[in-house]
C-alpha cells in the first residue's frame, strides 16, 4: 500500500497530493527516519495544485468532497476530509486496546528501532503502523490483522499473539533494551483477544487525532512543532509545541485511554506546572484534558477538539 499513490491516482493525476498515512519511500535522513505527511515544501507539486488534509496547501481534501459524494465517502474512511463523527465504543474497547498496545510494544517498536534505531508510530488506516524503514518495510495493525509489507508485496494474518505478530516480522518479541519502559508485560505466547469493532474503533479514534493534531501543527508552525508521532510506550499520539525557555512548551495528544482513564482523550500537558489558570481540568496529572463523553455530545467533534487545544495553549 502507498497512501500517496493511490490518493493521486484517486484524483487522476491532476493534483499533487499529501495524506496522513506514511508512505514510501523509506526515508533515511535525521532525525525523524520517517516522511513528513504534511510539509508541503517536499511534496513537489511540479505545476499541480496540491491538495492537503490540513490548510496549508492550495486546496483541501474537504473543499475537493463538496463537489464530489463519492470522493467524500473515501476522504471520511481515511480522515483527510468530509469527516465521520466517532462514534460509541464496544465494550471490548479496553482490553482489545491492551492487546494491541502489547503489539506495538513488543513487535512493532522493536521491529523499526532494528532498523534505524527509531520507535515512533503513526497512523495508519483503520489501525496504526510504523513508517516506512529499511527496504520500503512496514509493518501495521488493520482490525484484527497484521500486516507486513515490504516493497509491494504484503503478507496479512490475524494476530493471535505477541509471539505469533513477532514471528510474522521476523523478530524476537520484546521491548527494545533500555530505550523505554514498558507499560505491558504480556505473555508473548498467550492468546490476546482483540475484537475487530473495538480495533477499529481504535484506528477511527487515532485517525481523528491525526487529522487535528495535524492541523493544530500548521495552525502553530511559528511554535516550533514536533512531529506527530504514535508512541508505544503511551500508546497515545502526540506532539509538542511552544517555547521551553518562557515555560509555553507543552505536549498535545489524543488517548485512547489507560489507567486513570478508562475511556479516550485528548489531552494538553504543559511543560511548566508553574502556569495558573481554569484550563488545567484533570485529576490525573497537571494539565487539561477533553474526554470522549464530551466528543460524542458536540455537534462538530473536529471543531471542538481544535478549539479544546487552542483553548488551552499555554503560548
Amino acid at each position: 500500500m502507498n497512501p500517496r499513490a493511490e490518493a493521486r491516482e484517486r484524483l487522476g493525476g491532476r493534483y499533487e497530493v499529501l495524506v496522513l498515512e506514511p508512505s514510501p519511500p523509506a526515508v533515511d535522513d535525521p532525525p525523524w527516519f520517517a516522511d513528513d505527511p504534511t510539509d508541503h515544501a517536499a511534496a513537489s507539486p511540479g505545476g499541480h495544485q496540491l491538495v492537503s488534509p490540513v490548510t496549508n496547501t492550495d486546496m483541501t481534501w474537504n473543499q475537493l468532497c463538496d463537489a464530489d459524494p463519492d470522493l467524500s465517502e473515501w476522504c471520511a474512511e481515511r480522515w483527510l476530509g468530509s469527516w465521520r463523527r466517532l462514534e460509541e465504543l464496544p465494550a471490548e474497547f479496553a482490553e482489545t486496546r491492551g492487546a494491541l498496545h502489547a503489539v506495538a510494544e513488543h513487535v512493532m517498536a522493536p521491529a523499526r528501532h532494528q532498523a534505524n534505531g527509531k520507535i515512533g508510530l503513526r497512523y495508519t488506516r483503520r489501525g496504526f503502523g510504523t513508517p516506512f524503514f529499511a527496504n520500503d518495510v512496514q509493518v501495521r495493525v488493520e482490525g484484527y490483522d497484521l500486516v507486513v509489507q515490504r516493497g509491494d508485496c504484503e503478507d496479512r494474518s490475524p494476530i493471535v499473539s505477541v509471539a505469533q505478530a513477532a514471528t510474522a516480522v521476523d523478530i524476537t518479541p520484546g521491548a527494545p533494551a533500555g530505550v523505554f519502559r514498558p507499560s505491558t508485560s504480556p505473555d508473548m505466547e498467550q492468546e490476546l483477544v482483540i475484537d475487530e469493532g473495538a480495533a477499529l474503533s481504535l484506528g477511527a479514534w487515532f485517525g481523528f487525532g491525526a487529522s487535528v493534531l495535524e492541523q493544530l501543527r500548521w495552525d502553530l508552525h511559528w511554535a516550533a512543532p514536533s512531529r506527530l508521532q504514535l508512541w508505544p510506550e503511551h500508546f497515545d499520539l502526540s506532539i509538542e509545541l511552544g517555547h521551553e525557555n518562557s515555560g509555553s512548551r507543552a505536549g498535545y495528544g489524543a488517548s485512547p485511554g489507560d489507567e486513570q482513564h478508562p475511556m479516550p482523550y485528548l489531552y494538553v500537558a504543559p511543560w511548566s506546572q508553574e502556569l495558573e489558570g481554569p484550563n488545567w481540568n484533570d485529576d490525573h496529572f497537571f494539565g487539561a484534558s477533553l474526554s470522549y463523553e464530551e466528543l460524542l455530545e458536540a455537534a462538530d467533534q473536529r471543531a471542538t477538539a481544535l478549539a479544546f487545544f487552542h483553548r488551552c495553549c499555554p503560548i
